[in-house]
């Protein structure tokens, strides 16, 4: 072998090659779908042809074990299953056409969704029993709403092993599919998994360790079109005495940046305190830290019980599981939120069952 051969073949072997096992995979040379005999070949895509691979079975393994559910799935491919968004569907059939369909999260996401909508209502209902609705569902959107799903699937490495298709099927008439959707899917279908295979305590667990543990800021949710009129309308429900404001303390009265303290009382106790340039702005601020007070009263944890705590911790659904279920003490329902008619401006409010007699023609701007 001369200089040159031997340099051909040196050079050869440090370059990067396919091994052979990989090469039986690659696609044969057989007609698309709709196209004629005579027609000019398709461009071969090879990023669509390895976004249509299936993942190894070693990286779902680990993937499991990660997020700790290695010892609850019973196979890798339930875990594929729940990896692979229906949207995939059509990219495989365009790639694989004599191969069955894969099974999709569909179904599973279905359930998670059900069951983690259950746990963060409920969670969040029994932690602040007089969270008005509207701030409720932002709470519960903010625990387990599509994008705290696709954030938590982007912490847990679902992007790597995540099988989905942007454009959707010719019989399909929807948008493009995105990918923080694609995502949001697998942490659903994750939930629906570890209730499937387990029971729905262990569900609960799952949710509770993966979304509920998350801190969420319920201040910035609450927002008051009149904090005073909604204050007065709110202590006349609890049955408590009419609120006053008094100065608590004041600087630079004469000056440039005057500071006011004001505080709320109802009878001799203080239900708000807020400061500002104005006696006005002191007083919004106090009002509004009042509702504050009271609509983030948070039940103590080792006082929360949940409704589907009572169910037994027994593997399969709830209707069929088999087991002593656990005692529950419902908390005693409280008024709701203030409610006006005609989103507000009739000034219509309905007296709570602690109320007290309200007088007619009772003027609700008279208090401060």
């Amino acid at each position: 072998m001369g200089y040159a051969q031997r340099k051909v073949v040196i050079t050869a072997s440090k370059l990067a090659h396919v091994s052979a096992q990989h090469l039986k995979g690659l696609p044969k040379h057989t007609l698309s779908a709709g196209r004629a005999a005579g027609a000019p070949p398709a461009v071969f895509d090879a990023q669509s042809w390895a976004a249509s691979r299936p993942t190894p079975t070693s990286t779902l393994t680990a993937f499991a074990h990660r997020i700790g559910l290695g010892s609850v799935l019973p196979s890798a491919d339930v875990l594929q299953q729940a990896c692979t968004h229906p949207s995939f569907l059509s990219l495989h059939s365009q790639q694989h056409p004599d191969q069955p369909l894969p099974a999709t999260n569909a179904s599973l996401a279905t359930l998670g969704n059900s069951l983690l909508g259950m746990f963060a209502t409920e969670f969040v209902n029994s932690s602040y029993p007089h969270l008005p609705t509207r701030v409720l569902k932002a709470a519960v959107s903010a625990h387990v709403g599509p994008t705290t799903c696709a954030n938590l699937a982007r912490e847990m490495g679902v992007t790597p092993i995540l099988r989905w298709h942007r454009t959707p099927s010719a019989s399909s008439t929807g948008e493009a599919i995105l990918h923080a959707d694609a995502l949001a899917s697998v942490p659903r279908a994750l939930t629906a998994l570890v209730y499937q295979y387990r029971s729905l305590r262990s569900a609960r667990r799952f949710v509770e360790k993966f979304f509920l543990s998350r801190v969420v800021d319920l201040r910035s949710m609450i927002k008051f079109r009149d904090p005073k009129q909604t204050l007065l309308a709110t202590v006349e429900k609890f049955g408590r005495k009419r609120p006053v404001s008094r100065l608590l303390k004041e600087t630079g009265r004469y000056s440039n940046s005057p500071v006011f303290v004001v505080g709320i009382f109802s009878g001799a106790d203080q239900l708000g305190e807020g400061f500002g340039s104005s006696l006005k702005m002191a007083e919004y601020r106090a009002a509004e830290d009042s509702l504050l007070r009271l609509y983030l009263t948070r039940q103590p944890p080792h006082l929360l019980q949940l409704p589907s705590s009572t169910f037994p911790d027994a593997s399969g659904n709830v209707f069929e599981a088999v087991g002593a279920e656990a005692a529950y003490a419902p908390i005693s329902l409280g008024d709701s939120e203030v409610l006006y008619g005609s989103a507000g401006r009739a000034g219509v409010r309905t007296p709570g069952m602690r109320s007290q007699v309200i007088v007619e023609g009772d003027d609700i701007d008279n208090y401060v």
